[in-house]
This record gives C-alpha cells, sequence and structure tokens, in this order.
C-alpha cells in the first residue's frame, strides 16, 4: 500500500530541480536564478510546449524578466504563454527571425497583438531571405562605397562591417547578417 501511495506522489521539488538541472544543462547558479525569478514552471512549461529548456531560459530570464520588471508585474502576470515563447523560438531556429525581429515581435504579443505568427504577418518582420533581393542591396552597397570593397580586397575583411551595416539599414535590419556578409565576400572576391 505505501509503494501504491509513493507511485501516486507528484515529482518531489528537490528531485525536480535536479532533474530540470541536468536537463537543461545550467550551472547551479542558472538553477538558483531560475527558482529565485519564479520561473521555473514557466520554463518547463514553454520547454514542453517544443523548445529546448535552454532557449526557454533565456527568454523567461532575459526579455521576459525585463519586461515583467518594467511593467511591475510578476513574470506569471505577463500577457504571454509558455506555448507563444515556443512558437517564437521556433520562429528563431527556423530562421524566419533573427534575434533583434524577435525581440519587436516579443514587444507586439506582450502588446496584445496576438501571437508571434500573426505579429510577424501584421508587422512584416520577416527575415529577407530572397538571394536576389539581398545581391541587389550588397552590390548597391558596394557601388556606393568603392574604398571598402578595396580594403576587403586588400585583406582589411573587417571593413565589411560597413557594408553589412548598409545592407541592414536598406533591408530595415531584415536581412540576415550573417548571409549578407557571406554574399559581400563572394562580390568582392574573398
Amino acid at each position: 500500500m505505501v509503494e501504491q501511495i509513493r507511485a501516486s506522489l507528484p515529482e518531489m521539488p528537490a528531485a525536480k530541480r535536479r532533474r530540470l538541472k541536468a536537463e537543461w544543462n545550467l550551472a547551479d547558479d542558472e538553477m538558483r536564478d531560475v527558482v529565485n525569478a519564479g520561473a521555473l514552471e514557466l520554463i518547463e512549461a514553454t520547454a514542453l510546449a517544443g523548445t529546448t529548456g535552454q532557449a526557454a531560459r533565456k527568454w523567461w530570464m532575459g526579455e521576459l524578466s525585463r519586461a515583467a520588471k518594467e511593467r511591475e508585474v510578476s513574470l506569471e502576470d505577463l500577457p504571454i504563454t509558455p506555448t507563444q515563447v515556443a512558437e517564437l523560438q521556433n520562429l528563431v531556429d527556423s530562421g524566419r527571425l533573427t534575434d533583434k525581429l524577435a525581440r519587436q515581435v516579443l514587444e507586439g504579443v506582450l502588446a496584445g497583438e496576438g501571437n508571434p505568427e500573426a505579429v510577424v504577418e501584421a508587422r512584416g518582420l520577416e527575415v529577407v531571405s530572397d538571394e536576389g533581393a539581398l545581391l541587389a542591396a550588397v552590390d548597391e552597397a558596394l557601388a556606393a562605397n568603392p574604398d571598402v570593397a578595396e580594403k576587403i580586397r586588400g585583406g582589411k575583411v573587417k571593413a565589411a562591417g560597413a557594408i553589412v551595416g548598409a545592407v541592414m539599414k536598406a533591408t530595415k535590419g531584415q536581412a540576415d547578417a550573417r548571409r549578407v556578409r557571406e554574399l559581400v565576400m563572394e562580390r568582392v572576391g574573398v
């Protein structure tokens, strides 16, 4: 009878923390911060909704914690669900959003504009992945900055940042900076 009762009991809090700490690969101080912030259940629910514990922790302990502090509410009282946080991270993982764009989407969700997918559609925040559009923007930036292109050809690879910045500005921050950098290097011949 004792074993039957023991089997029906929920997981003990200390055992749960140890298990999640190991699953999420957190250091002792990271787990302590999660517990102290009251985010353990939210992070676990987000991970169960379809993302990693590390990614869930990043959102709840970073951007969402900051938003809660600004609004002077607890994390649980923010107008966002663990499922929406997982959906947001999945948009980043799929390459449809950069971290910067994801933060803008998060602002929209917190403002009551709908779930992450709806905010992406309404605000037009998806990453520009059309190679033709990116190449056109790279070519335009290189044409406007021939001196920078020469520096890159001369071995000053860090100068490519100026071209990447110009392309990011032209695409309103919606280009994948890593891909833009690759295209710049291809176009310059490095």
